[in-house]
């Protein structure tokens, strides 16, 4: 599986998920911050990578748009504020789990991170 941070998560965090072996790009490494969170949702998935984010709410209701549109995206993956900014080892070992628990990816599919 591959992700893709969105801007509201530190490229540090992709650093640290990276070192766990899961295949992470940041917006703010490939340089996309000035994206809407649309753009962000599709040059996540013209990629193939389940997109990473802390926008909970704008995020849920894009999802649900892009289904009512017929539109499918790579995943989306919710890091709710239960975590801060600066938790990335507890958001890392969160992410890690959802890595695992769905080796078939997460097409089409919005999951919210929680702690173990």
């Amino acid at each position: 599986m591959k992700l893709h941070l969105d801007e509201d998560l530190s490229p540090v965090l992709a650093e640290i998920l990276r070192q766990r072996g899961i295949d992470t790009t940041s917006a703010h490494e490939a340089g996309t911050t000035q994206l809407s969170d649309d753009q962000q949702l599709r040059h996540a998935s013209r990629a193939d990578r389940i997109l990473v984010t802390r926008n909970l709410r704008e995020f849920v209701l894009l999802a649900a748009d892009w289904i009512a549109r017929g539109q499918t995206h790579s995943g989306i993956i919710l890091i709710p504020t239960a975590f801060r900014g600066n938790e990335f080892a507890a958001i890392a070992d969160a992410i890690e789990r959802i890595v695992s628990a769905n080796p078939n990816g997460l097409r089409g599919i919005v999951v919210y991170a929680n702690r173990a």
